[in-house]
């Protein structure tokens, strides 16, 4: 093990390349709450001379998840950037027993999680540009706190990002006061299982989806509490009020969507979680300037897609970054 930025690292189950940090975060009334952050680092040639070399990437996972995407901090790392990985609270890596996985009250409560791991890349004292990259419900967190914390990033990146509820703005509307009562009264209360298991189905037949630690990634996903779907919905709303990450934004998006509530063959070229139109039109109330790839043949993980989106995907965000203009700019394409 090896001992700086006041954490201890460790090899990481992604392997050569990849280390690991335990952040305690305090306890809770479910005992000790940690995140973990996953970092990744270019060659040292890289980091003199990458196009990148002035970058930190911090990534953010979805619901029922935790980060295993090692080809996308490649992307990076070949580049010259830096690339950190958070598992959140109470997911994969920062699981303890006994925890509710993923649940908690508000999404604000993620800012100590990302505090925490920016404190251990030291990216604002050594002046280097942070690029937040976030998946689902890690975009839709990375989105708030963002708009909570202006200046502080050069880029956001939002892979399929949780911006609006999937039975739209209108549906949101009606069904939020009824969650906000039970929320109120059961906050621990068990949800009806609504994931049968198909977009995982999906992965598993694309090859993308390596086998998980136990409970790290159930197939249908954590169970689900009030509580939760409350601040989920709160941050909805956040959304669709209107917000500013005060930077220029990439979101990446499947071109189509597919209903989740049966097997469908297009669910291996398809978003089946997300109501990609819906997510499309949310982004534009986000920041100042958006930029929205629609990617042909994507599923839900644009970055688990089968090869020519994900290669689309990864063109699309070089090219997001090469086209900024700032400082030294972006380049690497």
């Amino acid at each position: 093990m090896e001992r700086r930025d006041e954490v201890t690292w460790e090899p990481d189950l992604l392997g050569p390349g990849f280390e690991r940090a335990t952040l305690p975060l305090g306890t809770d009334d479910e005992g000790d709450v940690v995140a973990t952050i996953v970092r990744s680092m270019p060659h040292p040639g890289l980091r003199l001379f990458g196009p990148w070399r002035d970058v930190d990437v911090l990534y953010v996972h979805g619901w029922s998840d935790y980060f295993f995407q090692a080809d996308l901090a490649r992307l990076f790392t070949d580049r010259g950037a830096r690339f950190h990985a958070l598992d959140l609270r109470k997911y994969g890596r920062s699981i303890r027993p006994g925890q509710a996985r993923g649940y908690v009250t508000s999404l604000d409560v993620y800012d100590e999680d990302i505090a925490a791991a920016l404190a251990v890349m030291d990216t604002e004292r050594q002046g280097r540009r942070l690029v937040l990259l976030g998946h689902s419900t890690g975009g839709l967190i990375l989105t708030l706190w963002a708009a909570r914390h202006p200046g502080r990033a050069a880029a956001v990146i939002l892979n399929s990002p949780w911006l609006e509820f999937q039975l739209g703005p209108v549906g949101r509307q009606a069904v939020a006061p009824l969650v906000e009562v039970r929320a109120r009264f059961d906050p621990r209360g068990a949800h009806p299982a609504v994931d049968f298991g198909f977009y995982t189905a999906a992965q598993r037949r694309l090859g993308t989806l390596p086998q998980a630690p136990d409970g790290w990634r159930p197939a249908r996903g954590f169970p689900t509490h009030p509580a939760w779907l409350a601040a989920i919905i709160a941050g909805h709303a956040r959304i669709a009020a209107g917000v500013d990450v005060g930077c220029p934004t990439l979101v990446l998006l499947s071109a189509r969507s597919t209903s989740p509530l049966r097997w469908n063959d297009a669910m291996t070229s398809t978003d089946s979680v997300l109501v990609v139109d819906d997510i499309a039109r949310a982004a534009t109330r986000i920041a100042a300037t958006v930029t929205i790839a629609r990617i042909d043949g994507a599923i839900h993980d644009v970055f688990l897609s089968a090869e020519p989106a994900r290669a689309e995907a990864g063109a699309a965000l070089v090219s997001f970054l090469a086209g900024l203009e700032r400082g030294r700019g972006f380049s690497g394409s």
